[in-house]
């Protein structure tokens, strides 16, 4: 009876450790989820201005278009790495 008794610790060790995220845990991943919505809605921002660009009537407004696309993106980029380099500080 107690050799099956030590034979079960490790495996309930193994069940103790998978339990549930601790509060942290979640709110990290919480974080890390909003910053790939930050980042996705971002690119599909971008991708729009970058669309209108290819329709543009003038080298100028090409231009601009693009400029704003590449604005739009690395500002998406930047708020996105923000907030998982706060998820990783709470991890």
């Amino acid at each position: 009876m107690k050799a099956a008794t030590f034979a079960a610790l490790p495996a309930l060790a193994l069940l103790a450790a998978c339990g549930a995220d601790s509060t942290a845990d979640n709110e990290a991943d919480a974080l890390e989820e909003q910053a790939e919505a930050i980042e996705d809605q971002a690119d599909m921002q971008a991708d729009a201005l970058e669309d209108a660009a290819d329709d543009a009537s003038t080298e100028a407004m090409e231009e601009n278009l693009d400029d704003q696309a590449d604005a739009v993106e690395e500002a998406g980029e930047q708020e996105a790495e923000a907030m998982e380099e706060k998820a990783d500080a709470i991890d």
